[in-house]
């Protein structure tokens, strides 16, 4: 068992600073004010209200049988239910009748700070196509709403969806291995520490291609609620572990995305398997632990869903390494900071997701692309560093990106007495790995492929979306390029002459 106490000469930094990157720069901007709510969430940041009468339903029928629960099915039960992530569970009427104006108010806010479920994708900007979406749509919100301002009604339970048999053991993947780590305590007080736990070994006999890898911290903090922190990090103590897998006494290895605290899994393309070599351990490069506020216990579980056997991948994943690390200024008592980074993308490229990696203060993170002359919005996301959330794209949906093209992260800071996730507001914040410090990084996966690769791709995308000139395609600026022009080919000025 590893157990963190106080050792400060085991702070070492970790190697997500590596990844960042010079020339950012910051310029105020004007913030929306936000108050915090009974429940500890910004209640009146950016709520979104809508009537059911405007998607022609009558609220006085919205009932939990009919529908809430098919709501509730879809987009909350994985973690809301008995033994999963959420603290408590949300499948009966009885269980969730009591919740019900929280219930209200968390959906409402959708996209920033305390929504649930934590899905931070704006819906008015950029993509709008993820895997694993589990958000509320408008007239989701309009059904809750309706249904909890008029008394929260069950209904006739005959009306209710059949229920989900959850087998998975709280699973978001299907994981064909699963290896756990050693315990892991940190006690209330302790400090932030960073270091290494000790390898697992990974039960696999042949090379294998990975699909999707998804971890989570298994811990003795009460369901019932988190630690006795009321800032970032109540219900996790491993803020983050970077991590590969290899084989002892060679040099065969792979390098994993990096888990963060409150994660979702890591889906990866279909022609980008990760490769899992047989008889591999798992390996710890840096792992950021912090305490919750109260003595605790917990361990990590790996879980790996694997290619079917026989699978090759088409091409080179990894991850964006778009940051910033070095002269991040955040000054006190202020909402609606800015950040920025750069980076110009060098060979073919599609994007697979975007993940922001902020701190604390962060509030929403915004994905650009330009391309020759134009500049388009890929993404804009909330952020909540108590739920890290990587967007995978769907397929014909990922970005395809020509070399040239300037990729550009922007990141919104509230350092404000309204952000419930910093401790102390009065204080001035700068880059590092704490908590209570900060980070600017799209760890978002990608991957690289030759030009006829590439070409191919387009020209898929073009075809699948049956897209003409009248037509534009976010995330693929050379689509258009290939799309031939109706009517006849105009004579140009030049023949015209010589004729």
């Amino acid at each position: 068992m590893t157990t963190l106490r106080t050792t400060a000469s085991r702070l070492a930094l970790g190697a997500l600073a590596a990844l960042a990157l010079n020339g950012a720069s910051f310029a105020p901007a004007a913030g929306q004010t936000t108050v915090a709510s009974a429940t500890g969430a910004p209640a009146n940041a950016r709520q979104h209200l809508y009537d059911a009468r405007d998607f022609g339903i009558d609220p006085t029928t919205v009932t939990f049988s009919k529908d809430i629960a098919p709501i509730l099915q879809r987009s909350c039960e994985t973690c809301h239910r008995p033994d999963g992530g959420g603290p408590m569970s949300l499948i009966t009427y009885q269980e969730v009748r009591r919740y019900a104006a929280r219930i209200r108010e968390r959906t409402s806010i959708r996209d920033r700070m305390g929504a649930m479920p934590p899905w931070y994708v704006e819906k008015d900007i950029g993509i709008q196509h993820y895997k694993n979406d589990n958000s509320l749509s408008d007239q989701d919100l309009a059904l809750i709403q309706a249904w909890v301002d008029n008394g929260a009604p069950e209904g006739n339970p005959a009306d209710l969806p059949a229920p989900i048999e959850w087998g998975d053991g709280g699973w978001t993947i299907r994981p064909d291995i699963v290896v756990r780590t050693e315990p892991i305590t940190v006690e209330s007080m302790a400090p932030d520490w960073w270091g290494e736990i000790p390898g697992v070994p990974i039960p696999l006999e042949q090379d294998r291609y990975v699909r999707a890898v998804q971890i989570r911290e298994v811990n003795d903090v009460p369901t019932t609620g988190a630690g006795n922190r009321a800032t970032v990090g109540g219900k996790y103590i491993v803020h983050h572990m970077i991590w590969n897998t290899a084989v002892p006494g060679t040099r065969q290895g792979t390098f994993w995305p990096v888990h963060e605290v409150g994660r979702n899994p890591d889906v990866f393309a279909d022609g980008a398997g990760r490769l899992l070599h047989a008889g591999s351990h798992l390996m710890s490069e840096s792992v950021h632990l912090h305490s919750n506020g109260r003595t605790t216990t917990a361990t990590l579980e790996i879980g790996f869903e694997l290619f079917p056997e026989g699978y090759e991948p088409l091409y080179q994943g990894g991850i964006t390494s778009l940051a910033n690390g070095t002269d991040i200024d955040i000054r006190a008592g202020q909402a609606g900071q800015e950040l920025d980074a750069y980076t110009v993308v060098q060979r073919p490229t599609k994007i697979i997701s975007f993940e922001p990696h902020l701190h604390a203060p962060g509030e929403r993170m915004c994905l650009e692309m330009t391309w020759g002359f134009k500049t388009e919005t890929l993404a804009c996301v909330g952020y909540d560093h108590n739920w890290v959330r990587t967007y995978v794209f769907e397929d014909m949906y990922q970005p395809l990106v020509p070399p040239g093209t300037i990729l550009h992260i922007r990141g919104y800071m509230n350092n404000s007495e309204t952000n419930p996730n910093v401790a102390d507001s009065r204080n001035w914040q700068g880059a590092g790995n704490r908590s209570l410090a900060n980070m600017f990084i799209d760890l978002g996966e990608r991957v690289t492929m030759t030009e006829e690769q590439f070409v191919k791709e387009v020209r898929e995308r073009v075809e699948y979306h049956g897209l003409t000139k009248n037509d534009y395609m976010i995330g693929c600026p050379l689509c258009l390029a290939i799309v031939e022009t109706p009517g006849p080919t105009p004579t140009s000025t030049a023949s015209a002459r010589q004729d």
